[in-house]
């Protein structure tokens, strides 16, 4: 079976079971999918009956869905076809990165695995998206960089971001004012948890900037 072969729903809980835990150690259950994909509970539940039918999850009830290796071989082609996509926008189409991720989510149901390849092939073979997120290779491989989110990273340590969330395209655009995307060197200043903020200071510049909760939740960084 081709990933074309599935539902463009099917593709999409795949991809989204995959970059759920991509990130997180937490497990995906169909309450939160159903969250993220703003459904019914009982249409997410019916959904993962589907794909468990045809081998692709595993799903205990009441418990979290797992990927079987089929699924996940679906899923990371959808992951690829999506980054290449969003990638390919923002350096060839001139798109802003924060305007990227819904266009990705249309076509990425449209166009064809040759082209995917041409599109990889123009652009390079990138190793990640505009976002610091890792684009698998062909046969389904990746780096996985290592990184922590900013908000739990050693307060004094200076630091370089590795990837930002690209789940709130306002926060993206915020991102873009301050100077904060990918590989930006910063040194964090402190941590203020009752006041639930971060001080940072980018590289070269004098002014420190405070960050809030959800921002900081957003960025992951590795140590210089």
């Amino acid at each position: 079976m081709l990933v074309t072969d599935l539902s463009n729903s099917a593709q999409d809980y795949l991809k989204l079971i995959w970059t759920a835990t991509e990130w997180s150690a937490t497990p995906i259950t169909v309450s939160s999918i159903a969250g993220r994909l703003g459904v019914r509970p009982p249409t997410v539940s019916d959904g993962i009956k589907k794909l468990a039918a045809q081998n692709l999850v595993t799903h205990a009830p009441y418990g979290s869905i797992e990927l079987t290796a089929e699924g996940r071989k679906h899923a990371v082609a959808m992951v690829r076809r999506h980054r290449l996509l969003e990638t390919f926008l923002v350096q060839s189409l001139g798109y802003g990165w924060d305007e990227v991720h819904e266009e990705a989510e249309i076509l990425e149901h449209a166009v064809s695995d040759k082209l995917i390849e041409r599109i990889d092939q123009c652009l390079g073979h990138p190793t990640r998206d505009p976002h610091g997120d890792p684009i698998p290779s062909p046969g389904g491989q990746q780096h996985q960089p290592t990184g922590t989110q900013l908000s739990v990273a050693e307060a004094g340590s200076t630091v370089t971001v590795t990837r930002i969330s690209d789940a709130d395209p306002e926060l993206l655009r915020y991102f873009t004012e301050l100077g904060l995307t990918p590989d930006t060197q910063l040194s964090i200043q402190e941590h203020r948890r009752f006041a639930d903020l971060t001080t940072i200071r980018l590289r070269g510049q004098e002014q420190n900037i405070d960050l809030g909760a959800s921002a900081s939740e957003a960025i992951w960084v590795v140590a210089v």
